[in-house]
């Protein structure tokens, strides 16, 4: 049953995949832009004449991009030259007669799914069949025989399989190296020339590198070992990787190229909020997929162990309800639509002029909305953090953690244990903090104040960099493709500004800690090989030291893989003042009993 589960979602993958060349693309009247004004429409349109594109059928996107961008270029060069002609007709302004490079980047997408025509578009449910139905099906086949096996942890090879065995440290300084550089590469355009972000970008991850080798003195230190076999490493893993970043690549900065997969997801998205489908309504429909039939392995591999069934049943909870069903219902009802689970800073853009407006202007929903995201940040989360740690949102309520936790629960292993990936931790996630307080300080200022300028930076140009670097590039890009890399969180260790904000509370004013009971550890390793976090779990549980740090988000994998119950998730504050000291062990030297 496994086999062919397995060889149905390799199928389901393929098509998937292979189904983005099925289309074909024809220019006419009724596909070019609506939105400009009535000059526009008319420049594009004899534009599209003059050029011989008007009825051309592309049999790529590509070709059709090219197409589109020919016939604007040639539409932007008329009105250019009627304008130094004749100047603007009376009442719109140079640059409301003239066509911005902008605007091009804002209606290529909807041009090519609106010309888009082919197998997809003919029957997209045959399509969503094809491929997330035989998808949904393998995964479950391939799953549900799991659940005859015998309760409790095996690790199964897991470091030597081709898919779960990490890389090697030189493999992993290729993928960050090149990562690193192609982000702040396309940077430079995506900011329409810009290379002051890009270059700020290069001299703070120097900054931190230099404090982490030299005033840290970590380039005396070790780091640790590669977790795959010598001479090798998981080249399923890369393939998988390669292929998430190029999903990210793809749904961020070129939607027009995944037309197919949205046009297939449409007749959903309509009967669901009424609206046809985007490249984002795609996203949450593959996102909550993933969730819950990776949630079913998550049961069957953690089924001796009652808070991993609950813990998993609440993020396919939140992720099918919070983040999908009801901003979509929310739509179809004409209200504004929100993830009531998202909250500032993770929620990046809650601050924006376009968000507040829209919120305020909604009514008394809308102020609700409003007033229940600022609550969630002020009192929702050092209360609920107090009490429970930052579990009760990382672990069983966060989309981000519940897609680690579920799809990226076969590489939590892959975590960096060392001392000098900590030290990288604490400075860039703490940042990526600080840059989120910026950037929403820089608009809200211009939202009240009118004025975008502040000193020399623009506030437009921080959060457009800050949407890009962060938002997409750091969540996206490397927080999800790089699980087969560099394990399934990634981005919630080193980057997410919510965790960190959870983390202050937790490490200074929490109930929360884990427990340990030293005299029972056997010094298996178990729970440091599986904490997602980098936490040496065996360290604290030698020393039967409480852990109580940071960065942990209280998964409690650590405990459910124990062989001795040394570990067990608490909240109590009885001892809060010196739980982390190593009072809960005698420990014997040779200098303390006087022995040479």
């Amino acid at each position: 049953m496994q086999w062919v589960g397995l060889g149905l979602f390799c199928v389901a993958l393929l098509l998937f995949t292979g189904m983005l060349g099925l289309e074909s693309y024809t220019i006419t009247p009724d596909v070019l832009p609506k939105g400009a004004n009535e000059h526009h429409q008319q420049a594009i349109a004899k534009a599209a004449t003059d050029l011989g594109f008007s009825g051309k059928t592309f049999s790529s996107p590509f070709a059709a991009v090219d197409g589109y961008k020919a016939v604007f270029a040639k539409a932007q060069t008329d009105l250019i030259s009627t304008y130094e002609a004749s100047g603007a007709p009376d009442g719109l302004g140079e640059w409301d007669f003239k066509l911005g490079d902008g605007y091009l980047k804002n209606q290529l997408f909807p041009i090519i799914r609106e010309s888009s025509t082919g197998s997809v578009s003919a029957n997209p449910w045959m399509w969503f069949g094809l491929t997330f139905g035989i998808g949904i099906l393998g995964g479950l086949l391939y799953i549900l025989p799991k659940f005859s096996a015998d309760p409790g942890i095996k690790n199964d090879h897991i470091y030597h399989s081709p898919l779960t065995r990490g890389l090697t440290l030189t493999w992993r300084s290729v993928f960050l190296g090149f990562t690193l550089i192609g982000v702040l590469a396309y940077g430079i355009s995506y900011m329409d020339g810009k290379w002051v972000w890009p270059a700020i970008t290069a001299g703070v991850a120097i900054l931190i590198t230099v404090l982490v080798f030299i005033v840290q003195k970590s380039a005396k230190n070790t780091p640790s070992r590669s977790a795959s076999p010598d001479m090798a490493s998981a080249t399923l893993g890369i393939l998988g990787g390669t292929y998430l970043i190029g999903f990210y690549l793809l749904l961020y900065w070129a939607p027009y190229l995944i037309t197919p997969w949205v046009i297939m997801c449409s007749p959903l998205s309509e009967f669901l909020s009424g609206n046809a489908a985007s490249q984002w309504f795609v996203y949450g429909t593959l996102y909550t997929t993933i969730v819950i039939v990776m949630g079913v392995r998550m049961w069957s591999k953690y089924q001796h162990n009652k808070y991993q069934l609950v813990r998993t049943s609440s993020v396919m909870f939140f992720q099918t309800g919070f983040a999908f069903l009801i901003p979509e219902l929310m739509s179809r009802l004409g209200g504004p639509s929100a993830d009531l689970k998202n909250i500032w800073p993770l929620d990046y853009d809650f601050f924006f002029d376009w968000n507040l407006n829209a919120l305020m202007s909604s009514g008394g929903f809308g102020i609700f909305l409003l007033g229940w995201g600022i609550a969630l940040i002020v009192i929702g989360v050092p209360v609920m953090t107090y009490f429970f740690g930052k579990r009760w949102y990382c672990s069983w309520v966060c989309g981000c953690g519940g897609l680690a936790e579920t799809m990226g629960d076969p590489y939590r292993q892959l975590s960096d244990k060392s001392l000098r990936s900590w030290k990288y931790e604490r400075f860039i996630i703490h940042g990526v903090l600080v840059s989120a307080i910026v950037m929403t300080a820089a608009v809200l200022y211009h939202f009240f104040t009118g004025n975008a300028q502040i000193w020399i930076f623009n506030a437009y140009d921080i959060r457009k960099w800050y949407g890009f670097l962060i938002g997409a590039g750091f969540a996206g890009v490397v927080g999800t493709g790089f699980y087969p890399l560099m394990g399934n969180r990634v981005w919630c260790r080193f980057g997410c500004p919510l965790a960190a904000y959870l983390g202050l509370v937790q490490r200074y004013k929490s109930k929360f800690r884990i427990t340990t009971n030293g005299s029972q550890c056997i010094s298996c390793g178990n729970c440091s090989t599986y904490c997602e976090m980098g936490i040496d779990v065996r360290w604290y549980a030698q020393r039967g030291q409480d852990i109580v740090r940071s960065s942990c988000v209280g998964c409690g994998v650590c405990s459910a893989v124990c062989p001795r119950g040394v570990l067990r998730l608490e909240n109590g504050d009885d001892d809060s003042q010196f739980r982390a000291d190593e009072t809960r062990a005698i420990h014997i030297s040779a200098d303390s009993v006087g022995i040479l």
